[in-house]
C-alpha cells in the first residue's frame, strides 16, 4: 500500500475518530469503509464487527479490514456486462441478504443521455477544459464521468438554474486528484440538490454514484433531465396552451393533464394546422411510422429554418422502409438543431421515454402556438367566479409561489404517485396526500378506508371528497391545527390546501428531531442553534425565525461552519461571503449558504429568496435540517 493511499485512508479514518483516540466504533465502520470507496453490505459489516468484542477498531485493524474487502472477489468483480439485445445486465449485492439481484438498463437510454449532456454542458469551461466532455458513447464512460459528482451538480443547474452554487464544489487539485471524502461531499450535495428540485432518490446514495451503478445512475439522470424538459410546459411560460382545450373544457382540466397528455394535444394541434388527419394518443405506437413526426416538423419549423426536406409530405409517406423514414425525420430535426434523445431505432420501436423527451425538447424550442388572446372558455371555473377577465384567470393558474414550489418538490421527492405538477389540481382526489401521510408517519393510514381510481362519473366526486376528508382526519390525528378546512375545500382546489400541506412538511422535517419520543418545538431549535454558534465562537445569533439578521445568511453560514469545521480548519470559505449590503449580495450569500448546508447532508427545500426575505416557515426548515445534521454528528461522537 503506497504512502499516498495510506494517507487517504488515514484521513477517512480520522473523520470517524471523533475523540482522537486512534479508534472508531463498530457503528462507524460501514461509513468509514464507504469513505475509502468500499461499499460493504450491512450484513457483512455486522459479521466483521462480531470479531471486535470491545466495539472499537484501530487504524491498523481498519486497514486490514479494508484490504480484505477490496481483495475479495465479492463486490465489484461480480459486476459483469452481458451484451444482448442492447441490454447490459449487472449484479448487485443486497444489504439485507447475501442473495444477488439482477438489474438491467437500456443501451439506447445511455446513448441518449450522453448526447444530451454533451449538448447542454458543452460550453462549461471546467468540463470542457478538463476533457470530461464530450463523453464518449463507448462502454461505461458516462458512469465514470459521474464519479466525482461535479457533472451531476452541473446538470442539476442546467435543469433548474441556481440550484447549486458551483463555488461550493470540490474540484481536483493541480495533479488531477480529488480525495474520496471530497468526492463524497460532492455526491451528497448532488443528491440533496436533486431532491430539492423534486427528484426521488430513495435507495440511492453517493457511493452508488461513485461506483457508477448503471441502473441507478440512469434512473436519476432521467429524473433530472425530465424535470428540466417539463419545466416550461406551463401556462405561465406558454399562455397559448389554452388553445389546446376543446370547446367545453376549462383551464382546470388542462392543469389536471400530465405533461404527456399536454404534449399529445400539442402534437395534434400542430398536425391539424398542416391538414394532417392523424390523431396521436400516445408517443409510442402512434409515432412509429414517422408520419406524425414528419408533419410535426413541417408545422413548427420557423421560416428561417425552412422549408425542410420533408416536403412534399406525399412523397415521404410513399417510402415503405420505416427506418429510412425515421432517418429522414432526424436529418431534418438536426437542421432545426432539435435532434436530441432519439435515433431511428428509438422511433421505429416506439421508445416511450426517449420519444417523450424528443417531443418535449421540440416543444421547448419551437412551441409554434398561435396567439390565443380571443380564445373563450365556456365552462365556468372557480377562478371565473372571482375574476372577470381571462388574463387574470391565467395569472392565477400560471403563477406558483415559492412556498408552493418548495412543497411540491418536497412531495415529489418522497415519491408521490403520480407526480404533483400543480399543487391544487393534483391533490383534489386526496390520494397524493394520503400517500404522503403514510410516508411521514408510517402505519398511520388504513388503506381499506381509501377510495382508489378509476373514479366513475356517477359518484366519483363523492369518493374523492371522502379521500380528502380522510386526509384531514389523518392530519388531526397527528395534532395538526386544521380549522375551517374540510375535504371539499381540498377537492375544490382551495388555497387552504396549502396550510395542510405545510403542516405535513413541517411534521416531516421536525420528526427528524424527535427527542425522548416527542417532536422538538421552535424555541428548542432556536436555543440549540444559538448554543452551537456560541460553542464554536461565532458572533451571530438568532432570536427566532423572523430575525431580520437572517437575511444576510450569516447565521446559516456560521451554523454550517460550526457543525462541519475541523479544529483550525474552517468549512465555510468566508472569502466568498459578501457584506450583504444589497439584494444581489444577499442572494449570493443565501445561495452559497443553502448549497453548503446541502453539502453537509441537510435536505433543504428552501430557495435563496426565502432566506433573503426571511420567510419564517421556510427559514424554520433550514435551521431544523441543520440541527438534524448536527444531532447526527454528535451521536457519532458518542
Amino acid at each position: 500500500m503506497s504512502a499516498e493511499t495510506l494517507a487517504e485512508f488515514q484521513e477517512a479514518f480520522d473523520k470517524f475518530d471523533t475523540r482522537g483516540e486512534g479508534k472508531i466504533t463498530c457503528n462507524s465502520l460501514g461509513d468509514a469503509l464507504a469513505g475509502c470507496g468500499a461499499k460493504v453490505p450491512a450484513f457483512k459489516v455486522r459479521d466483521i464487527c462480531e470479531s471486535y468484542k470491545e466495539g472499537t477498531i484501530t487504524f491498523d485493524e481498519f486497514c486490514k479490514i479494508l484490504n480484505q474487502v477490496k481483495t475479495k472477489n465479492t463486490f465489484k468483480d461480480n459486476i459483469k456486462p452481458i451484451d444482448e439485445m442492447k441490454k447490459v445486465h449487472i449484479k448487485q449485492g443486497s444489504e439485507k441478504s447475501s442473495d444477488w439481484t439482477t438489474h438491467s438498463y437500456a443501451e439506447e437510454e445511455k446513448l441518449a443521455f450522453v448526447d444530451w449532456i454533451n449538448f447542454r454542458l458543452e460550453k462549461d469551461e471546467y468540463l470542457s477544459g478538463k476533457k470530461v466532455l464530450p463523453i464518449t458513447e463507448e462502454g461505461d464512460a458516462l458512469f465514470k464521468a459521474l464519479h466525482d459528482g461535479i457533472l451531476l451538480n452541473k446538470l442539476v443547474n442546467d435543469s433548474v438554474a441556481d440550484t447549486v452554487d458551483e463555488r461550493a464544489l470540490n474540484y481536483p487539485n493541480a495533479s488531477g486528484k480529488l480525495h474520496v471524502m471530497k468526492i463524497q461531499e460532492n455526491q451528497t450535495l448532488a443528491l440533496n440538490s436533486c431532491v430539492a428540485i423534486g427528484c426521488s432518490v430513495i435507495n440511492i446514495d453517493g457511493t452508488n454514484l461513485m461506483d457508477g451503478l448503471p441502473h441507478l445512475c440512469l434512473g436519476l439522470l432521467w429524473q433530472v433531465i425530465r424535470i428540466g424538459l417539463m419545466a416550461k410546459i406551463t401556462l405561465k411560460d406558454c399562455p397559448g396552451l389554452r388553445a389546446l382545450l376543446d370547446e367545453f373544457e376549462s383551464l382546470e382540466q388542462l392543469l389536471a393533464m400530465s405533461p404527456e397528455e399536454i404534449l399529445c394535444r400539442w402534437v395534434n394541434y400542430q398536425l391539424n394546422k398542416v391538414g394532417c388527419k392523424r390523431v396521436v394518443k400516445n408517443l409510442t405506437s402512434d409515432i412509429k411510422d414517422s408520419e406524425v413526426y414528419a408533419h410535426l416538423l413541417v408545422a413548427v419549423c420557423p421560416e428561417d429554418k425552412g422549408p425542410i426536406g420533408l416536403e412534399p409530405l406525399t412523397t415521404f409517406i410513399q417510402i415503405q422502409d420505416l427506418t429510412k423514414r425515421a432517418e429522414m425525420v432526424l436529418e431534418n430535426a438536426n437542421a432545426m438543431d432539435a435532434r436530441s434523445f432519439v435515433r431511428p431505432h428509438d422511433i421505429v420501436s416506439g421508445n416511450a421515454k426517449l420519444n417523450l423527451a424528443f417531443v418535449a425538447n421540440l416543444f421547448n424550442m419551437y412551441p409554434a402556438m398561435d396567439d390565443a388572446g380571443d380564445f373563450e372558455i365556456i365552462e365556468e371555473t372557480r377562478e371565473e367566479k372571482i375574476h372577470d377577465h381571462l388574463d387574470e384567470i391565467e395569472a392565477s393558474f400560471g403563477k406558483e409561489s415559492r412556498e408552493e414550489l418548495a412543497m411540491r418538490n418536497w412531495m415529489n421527492s418522497l415519491g408521490a404517485t403520480p407526480r404533483v405538477k400543480y399543487m391544487y389540481e393534483d391533490l383534489k382526489d386526496g390520494l397524493a396526500m394520503i400517500q404522503l401521510f403514510d410516508k411521514i408517519e408510517k402505519g398511520c393510514v388504513n388503506w381499506k378506508q381509501v377510495n382508489k381510481p378509476p373514479f366513475k362519473a356517477l359518484g366519483g366526486q363523492m369518493k374523492q371528497i371522502e379521500n380528502c376528508n380522510y386526509a384531514i382526519s389523518l392530519g388531526q390525528n397527528l395534532g395538526f391545527v386544521i380549522v375551517g378546512i374540510d375535504g371539499k375545500n381540498i377537492h375544490d382546489g382551495d388555497t387552504l390546501t396549502l396550510a395542510v400541506v405545510w403542516q405535513m412538511m413541517r411534521h416531516y422535517t421536525l420528526s427528524m428531531l424527535r427527542h425522548d419520543g416527542r417532536i422538538m418545538k421552535d424555541n428548542e431549535i432556536v436555543e440549540w442553534c444559538n448554543k452551537k454558534l456560541e460553542s464554536a465562537g461565532k458572533s451571530s445569533r438568532i432570536t427566532g425565525f423572523k430575525d431580520a439578521g437572517i437575511a444576510t445568511s450569516l447565521p446559516v453560514l456560521d451554523l454550517v461552519d460550526a457543525i462541519a469545521a475541523k479544529p483550525g480548519v474552517p468549512y465555510i470559505n468566508y472569502d466568498l461571503v459578501t457584506a450583504a449590503s444589497n439584494d444581489d449580495e444577499k442572494f449570493l450569500n443565501a445561495r452559497y449558504a443553502i448549497t453548503m448546508a446541502r453539502k453537509i447532508g441537510a435536505r433543504i427545500f428552501a430557495l435563496p429568496e426565502d432566506i433573503t426575505e426571511v420567510n419564517p416557515k421556510m427559514v424554520m426548515t433550514v435551521f431544523a435540517c441543520l440541527m438534524s445534521v448536527g444531532f447526527a454528528k454528535e451521536q457519532m461522537k458518542e
